[in-house]
């Protein structure tokens, strides 16, 4: 019998999560089916509820219910408490099992795709949503030092308070960054999607810097912002969410897929 899983968000029709997924069950051998669909901005735990009815045995979740998710999950993962976020859910009976894999996704991909050397650097992270919250810790843990910007200090200062104590993690709006410069800076936010640019200001890149977006398979206003400015490595969130999908689909199936295959027929695309 197929297994069925799918990805949750609003919006939903842009994912490449099902392809990627159908890639990784057809190396693996595993029986199952993967969709994506768009829940109503209200509607994310009715939305479980059917699925979970309906006999799913999970599902990803992305913008903009991963903090709602970590409030419906029963039971959460070390990664998942430290983002106060899922992006992972497990159907176990009456249970419900959230997992936060973007971070090690992002690592990952940083590390292992791109080559890019993480300690000791330091990093400005664009938003303070899930995304941001899912990585947070991974990069800190990784020795990154951080700041997150915001256009609401506030969410900037939420997401940074567990960490704040050992300082090297701070909260600053976007009009406080001017002067500064970093090794890595990671938009985080939504705006690639709407073919926006969060309001930054110039010389934010160090010298050899990677810039990286976590919106993928379109060359973003940031990205274009990065590369005029001369950032060195210029990445999308392609190979983030194929290594998070995997660290998703191994909780899920026992097996972990080779990413490498799958990255690059995504890329050929």
């Amino acid at each position: 019998m197929t297994d069925k899983y799918a990805v949750i968000g609003n919006p939903i029709n842009h994912s490449k999560s099902p392809l990627i997924h159908s890639m990784f069950a057809q190396q693996t051998n595993q029986d199952i089916s993967y969709e994506a669909i768009e829940s109503p901005l209200d509607g994310f735990a009715d939305t479980i509820a059917r699925l979970r009815a309906e006999g799913y045995k999970g599902c990803n979740v992305t913008v903009p219910f991963k903090f709602e998710a970590f409030k419906l999950a029963t039971q959460r993962s070390g990664r998942a408490n430290d983002a106060n976020a899922v992006n992972t859910l497990i159907f176990e009976g009456n249970e419900i099992l959230g997992d936060n894999t973007d971070g090690a996704g992002l690592l990952k991909d940083i590390e292992k795709n791109l080559k890019f050397e993480l300690y000791f650097k330091d990093a400005l992270i664009l938003g303070a949503g899930g995304a941001a919250a899912g990585v947070l810790s991974p990069l800190f843990n990784a020795g990154v030092g951080i700041i997150i910007a915001n256009r609401t200090l506030e969410k900037a200062q939420a997401l940074v308070a567990p960490l704040e104590e050992v300082g090297t993690v701070f909260a600053k709006r976007y009009e406080d960054l001017a002067g500064r410069s970093f090794d890595i800076v990671i938009n985080a936010t939504s705006t690639g999607l709407s073919d926006e640019l969060p309001p930054l200001p110039d010389g934010l890149f160090k010298r050899d810097a990677l810039a990286y977006d976590m919106v993928y398979g379109k060359e973003t206003p940031f990205l274009k912002f990065a590369r005029a400015q001369g950032a060195t490595v210029i990445a999308d969130g392609l190979g983030m969410l194929v290594e998070q999908a995997a660290t998703s689909f191994a909780l899920w199936r026992k097996v972990r897929p080779d990413t490498q295959p799958v990255l690059a027929a995504m890329r050929s695309l």
